[in-house]
């Protein structure tokens, strides 16, 4: 029988909440927290473009099992519309495709913004990360292809019209649902608009239930890390820094990521037998009676996300302590 190789790494739990900078892609910007923490896991709670900054949560250890919880939430965007070309990307980074001359004015947008809110059709652009036969749409389109990619439902609760810039582009602000491209809605609203458009600027300001309080740095990570003399003057001196305590300070709880879910406290009895597997009854007044999931806690800490039916906590996912 094969051995079972040794984790590596700290078994560290908990959220950052990262201001990912434009530039770094959302796998490395992972790779980067996960060794600046030396965890064990770590994993990303919905993909941010490069060319795109703001909030990336990036969850470690035991934080991981609450990813869909995060995915799932609602997010805001902050961003800004150049008006006049379409682009192969839909952003910067693509060559123009198409242009026009037209530019529209304030009230040609605010007529057709009511188009884009609420429960709407959406195609992905064709630089995206969707699987297309197996393939990343993005593969297939950097090799030259053109790939049909089917329309999906997306919701935006919210779409304000922020600023009209100099130089035709425009500053907006969404709120919106799992699975919105904020690109394919500058490429959509410039053709409704007859004048074409693309992302010059985005920024991702929340994802629920994370907001920009929360937010923290590579440079904070990396001073909590290293110091005030920096990575260099550590890796000069050759020495092993095994005092995590300050960067260890900048972590938010798992349990944030499930303040959607009915909350259960136990007590330490009833927690230890959650862990071990078993269902417990729900003691206390308040306590709900039925829900589909919830999440249990003792003295304060995660224990388990699980179902309650007739009275009893079941558990579903156990949380390490």
């Amino acid at each position: 029988m094969a051995r079972r190789g040794k984790k590596k790494g700290r078994p560290v739990s908990g959220w950052i909440i990262l201001d990912k900078p434009v530039g770094m892609g959302s796998t490395e910007a992972v790779s980067k927290v996960k060794w600046l923490f030396q965890a064990e896991k770590a994993g990303h709670a919905g993909t941010l473009d490069p060319l795109a900054s703001g909030m990336l949560p990036i969850a470690l250890g035991e934080a991981t099992k609450t990813v869909p919880y995060v995915q799932d939430g609602a997010k805001v965007y902050r961003f800004k519309v150049a008006w006049g070309e379409e682009r192969s990307t839909d952003d910067l980074e693509g060559p123009v495709t198409k242009s026009s001359d037209k530019r529209p004015s304030e009230d040609d947008i605010r007529a057709i913004i009511p188009k884009y809110t609420g429960v709407i059709m959406q195609a992905p652009p064709q630089f995206s990360a969707i699987k297309i036969a197996g393939e990343r749409a993005y593969d297939l389109a950097r090799a030259g292809e053109t790939v049909e990619i089917p329309e999906r439902e997306v919701e935006i609760g919210r779409f304000d019209l922020i600023e009209m810039c100099d130089g035709g582009s425009t500053v907006f602000e969404i709120e919106c649902g799992k699975g919105t491209y904020v690109r394919s809605l500058a490429r959509d609203m410039g053709r409704d608009l007859e004048c074409f458009g693309y992302i010059s600027y985005l920024r991702r300001t929340e994802v629920d239930p994370f907001t920009a309080e929360d937010f923290v740095t590579v440079a904070q990570l990396e001073t909590a890390r290293f110091g005030e003399a920096g990575q260099a003057a550590w890796e000069e001196a050759g020495m092993p820094l095994l005092d995590f305590t300050a960067i260890d300070e900048l972590v938010v709880d798992t349990g944030a990521a499930l303040e959607c879910l009915p909350q259960v406290a136990l007590s330490d009895e009833a927690a230890q037998k959650i862990r071990l597997g078993n269902p417990v009854i729900i003691r206390g007044r308040d306590a709900p009676v039925e829900a589909e999931e919830a999440c249990a806690t003792a003295r304060g800490r995660l224990v388990a996300i699980g179902a309650i039916e007739a009275g009893m906590f079941k558990p579903k996912r156990v949380f390490v302590g």
